[in-house]
């Protein structure tokens, strides 16, 4: 069933993750989650390097079983089986859903894709508390998504900074030009402008040519949401951009990794 979509779909959905967080940090502190994370070492460099390769298009292919707007996208969704043609198919990365009450999401879908695929992973959340970012790390996540929107600009500087060293890259997400100066000034190394308002679900396939020319060169820029053709990529590359964040289109086709490889 479809959850139903409020005027703030963003504010319900960091109300949730707050919750989610503090039962999850009652169940396994803090200090075990961080002694599980220091096991392991994200390959966050490989993942920007990835998506800065000059050649070609290079796709975050993304798993994930449902969506606020269209319900869910894939009944028998088995992520790990999805990253495995994402990879046999050329993905530069992929992405992992990991929001339970509107994405139906968990870790356990992270950690199934860690243990098929060799390629970077993002854990694509709404992250709003450091647990999140050792939870990521733990469970094999190479990135982690922050969202300007959701997060003031101290908070979000810390767990920047705190996920850097912790070895993963962070793809700080925008959706207009006042959220991208908050980012640019936080400098960097990625930056998500989502086409896609996370408050409204409204989606501007122009939102990411109108901000394109004011993401720094050294950046590496990232198109996200409403991203259906070929055609769509090589514009936007032509326009500037290193990569993009693909979804929707790959995982409500019957051959996901298919269609991974018709898009590149």
């Amino acid at each position: 069933m479809t959850r139903a979509v409020g005027p703030d779909l963003l504010g319900a959905i960091v109300a949730a993750t707050r919750r989610t967080v503090e039962l999850r940090r009652a169940r396994e502190p803090l200090d075990l989650m961080a002694a599980a994370a220091d096991r392991r070492c994200p390959e966050g460099d490989r993942f920007v390097e990835r998506l800065s390769r000059p050649s070609g298009l290079n796709v975050i292919a993304e798993c994930k079983r449902r969506s606020p707007s269209r319900g869910v996208l894939r009944a028998d969704y088995d992520a790990g089986a999805i990253a495995e043609r994402y990879e046999a198919h050329g993905a530069a990365a992929v992405s992992v859903l990991t929001e339970p009450t509107f994405f139906d999401g968990s870790l356990e879908d992270l950690r199934s894709v860690r243990s098929r695929v060799g390629l970077p992973l993002l854990r694509k959340d709404f992250v709003i508390d450091e647990y999140q970012l050792v939870e990521a790390c733990a469970a094999g996540a190479d990135a982690v998504l922050l969202i300007v929107a959701a997060l003031e600009p101290a908070m979000l500087r810390a767990l920047h900074d705190r996920a850097t060293a912790l070895g993963l890259a962070v793809l700080v997400e925008v959706h207009d030009r006042d959220e991208l100066e908050v980012a640019i000034d936080m400098g960097p190394r990625l930056i998500g402008v989502n086409n896609r308002n996370l408050r409204t679900l409204e989606v501007n396939p122009a939102a990411s040519l109108e901000m394109i020319g004011q993401i720094p060169d050294h950046v590496v820029a990232v198109a996200e949401s409403g991203l259906r053709h070929r055609d769509d990529l090589r514009r936007l590359r032509d326009a500037g951009y290193d990569a993009f964040l693909v979804g929707e289109r790959l995982v409500s086709s019957p051959d996901p990794g298919q269609a991974l490889g018709e898009l590149l």
